[in-house]
Parts: structure tokens; sequence; C-alpha cells
């Protein structure tokens, strides 16, 4: 077993270069499937999720090639429309499979989403769309198969916000006959990157970053080329680094605007940001405020920034509060800051953190990716080695985590499980 040794690192400078959005990455590569010719996608990132897609491509008879942050796709030769449930159930944004593959073959079979595990994440929503389109779903143990001899245009009201719902929809509703309408609609970023690229494609979606989206139905697809979006949860991640222990830290090939919640909240707590066209810097004075956040759907406050935010607060004097009003369980990471020294009450959704505490170094666990991060960060800050497990939650987000805090100046390093460990991780979910 692998684990991540992080030690106190003192004030982080330099710069780090951000790769494509690996929520949005996720819902192109299932879109591809959508085109009938070949497709080149530029700035995927090379994270397990990406590494899974490619085996269900090979699976499914759609040939893709990598080479550095080029991807090509085949569509032309897909010859199934059942997705192995092991490999569905390994990430959870394997259900946009099923809006892809829904019109091109009338029935999809395909696992139980699977990935990072907050409580509460149905697909209630997914099926909603499904059903008003024309199709009929029958759910199994684990896997769902979704049937439809014919989709056709419907006015779909979503009951809540929801990304990925929206964007299975829209995937559905592509060459379905008619016009679709989607009401209540994600604004997301990733949404309007996956409709521009099937309009690319030739789709005729309308609206896309509103909550009130067209998609006028179209028979066939050409291929061509796109550059996803750049990741602004992990900018957000390096950004919040800089305040850990003070210091300078610049992200690039960035979109400033995702990060617009982010960035004034950074501010409000005492870290100086500075904008330019495609970058953004934040200079940690090593004093930090006490805040409160309250996570929400885009524009709000993202849920993925909650967790390293949460860490970053342990070193901001004085009492914040972190409610979760997108995934209320999402606080598998406080056990494990707890495990550190962090003072951390749970009450319903909301977390109380009482900063400014020294932190000391011991052996936590990552439950999932951002988990992984937070806990990455709140290791920086504290005296001694943290050490983290669940390295492979946190390699399904960053094609190299390692690599680039270390760019940054970063003490962190990989370090091989002994068996004179192993009494150090037991019970680490606890």
């Amino acid at each position: 077993m692998k684990y991540i040794q992080a030690e106190y690192s003192g004030p982080l400078n330099g710069t780090v270069q951000i790769p494509g959005a690996k929520n949005s990455s996720l819902a192109l590569l299932a879109a591809a499937c959508l085109a009938d010719d070949i497709v080149t996608l530029e700035g995927i990132p090379r994270i397990d999720d990406v590494r899974i897609i490619s085996e269900i491509c090979q699976d499914i008879g759609m040939e893709m090639k990598m080479e550095g942050g080029s991807v090509t796709i085949d569509p032309r030769w897909i010859h199934s429309a059942v997705i192995d449930p092991g490999k569905a159930s390994s990430y959870r944004a394997s259900y946009y499979f099923a809006g892809a593959l829904l019109s091109k073959f009338g029935s999809v079979t395909i696992g139980m989403p699977g990935g990072d595990n907050f409580v509460s994440r149905p697909i209630d929503q997914h099926i909603k769309a499904f059903q008003a389109l024309g199709a009929q779903v029958q759910i199994f143990e684990d896997y769902y198969v979704v049937e439809a001899s014919e989709l056709n245009g419907a006015e779909i009201y979503f009951d809540t916000i929801t990304s990925g719902a929206t964007i299975n929809a829209m995937l559905a509703a592509v060459r379905a006959k008619g016009r679709t309408l989607l009401c209540n609609a994600a604004v997301d970023p990733e949404v309007v990157d996956t409709a521009n690229f099937l309009n690319r494609l030739g789709a005729r979606i309308y609206g896309a970053g509103t909550d009130r989206i067209r998609i006028e139905g179209v028979s066939y697809l050409n291929g061509g080329t796109h550059t996803v979006i750049p990741d602004r949860l992990i900018a957000g991640a390096f950004l919040m680094s800089a305040g850990i222990n003070g210091g300078q830290v610049t992200v690039m090939d960035v979109i400033p605007e995702h990060l617009g919640s982010c960035l004034y909240k950074l501010q409000e707590i005492g870290i100086h940001i500075e904008t330019g066209e495609n970058h953004i810097t934040a200079y940690g004075s090593g004093t930090l405020r006490a805040t409160r956040i309250r996570t929400g759907m885009y524009p709000g406050f993202a849920t993925d920034l909650q967790q390293p935010m949460t860490a970053l607060l342990l070193q901001a004097k004085g009492k914040s509060i972190v409610t979760e009003r997108v995934y209320p369980k999402r606080f598998a990471h406080v056990p494990q800051l707890r495990r550190l020294g962090a003072e951390i009450e749970l009450r319903k959704e909301s977390a109380f953190i009482r900063g400014g505490l020294p932190l000391q170094g011991g052996w936590v666990h990552a439950t999932d990716v951002r988990a992984g991060t937070s806990l990455l960060l709140a290791g920086l800050a504290a005296e001694g080695n943290t050490c983290i497990t669940g390295l492979e939650h946190i390699e399904r987000g960053y094609e190299d985590v390692i690599g680039n805090f270390r760019s940054i100046g970063a003490k962190l390093s990989i370090r091989e499980l002994d068996s004179q460990e192993m009494p150090d991780i037991i019970n680490l979910q606890g």
C-alpha cells in the first residue's frame, strides 16, 4: 500500500499549470459517443477515471487513443451499449454513457454509479429526464437498463438543480426528435463546455449557462476538435495553499470568472487576489480571519472546495462555520482532521471550526478526492509528518498531485507502507 507523507513546509511559492477539468472531461468523453465521425479532445487529464473510460470504450468498440493531453476518439464502430457494471460502479459519471448511447442503440445497460460516497447522491432526476423523452427505466440490484424505441423532445423541469442530470438530459435530447426544453437547469461551466462541444459537432443547443436550455434534435453529428475548460476546483485548492502558511501561488491557464465565489471568500479571510486574463495569483499574509461558508450550486461556493477550505480555516483564529447545502453528509474529512488536532464540531449540515490551534502530524485516510486535498493541505501546516492513505482516491482527480505541490515548495513524498506501520493505520475510518 502506498501513502503520501506530508511535512511542514512553510510558505508556498510558485506557479502551477492547471489541467483540463475532470468533471467536464468525463462528460465530454461520453458525449463523443454521439458523433458520427472522429473526435479530438484537447486537455483531458491523465487520471484514473479517464483510464476506466478508456477500458469502457474498448469494451463497446469505441477506439480511444491518448497522446500527451490529446485524446482521439473514433465512435463509428461502437457495437455495444452494455457497460460493464464493475467499471461503471467505480466512478460516478459513468451515467453519462446512458444519455450518450440511448439514441443510437435504443437500449443501454449500465452499472449503478459509484465514485466518491457522500451518502445521498440519487439519480432520480436523470431517470425523470429519460422517461420524459420516452424511455423506460428498469432498476436492478447493481445495474439499470434504459430503453426507448424512439426519443421525442419534451419539456423537463428539474426538481432540484443538478449538473449531472442537466448534462445527461442534454446528451439524450441532442438526437431526439423535435424540441426539448430543460427548465431549472444547472448553469455550471461544465454544462456550458459540454454544450459548446456538441454544438461544434452540429448539435443545436441554446441557452447553456442559463437555467433554461433549448435543444433542437438533429439526426447526425460530425466529428471535430474541442479543448476542455480548465479545472476550477484544482485551481481553487492551489490558491488556498497560499494561505496555509503564507506565500504566493499563481495558477495559470484558468478562467477567473469560473472561480468568482471562491475568490471572494479568499479575499474575505485575508488572502490578496490578483487576476489576469488567464491567470490568478493568491498572496497569503500568514494571518487569516474566520468566516462563514455556505456551499451551493454554481455560481455559489462549490461543494468540491468545501473540504480544502475547511483545512484552510483551521489556520484562521476564531470560529468559522462551514455549512454544506449540496451534500449535507460530506464531512468524512472531519474525523481525520481531528486526528491531527483540529477542533471541529459537527451539527447537522454544519461544521463549527475553532481555528488558530497548532496541528500535529499523524496517520489519516482520504475517503474521496477533495477530502484528500483537505488532508494534504492540513499536513503541510502540521508539525512533524502527516501520512495520508487512500492515495487511489486522490489520483482519481489529480494527474500529478505530488509533482504539482512540490513545484511550489511543498514537502511531499510517496512512501510504501511496511509491516511496522500497519498498527498506525487501523481504524483510520473512525
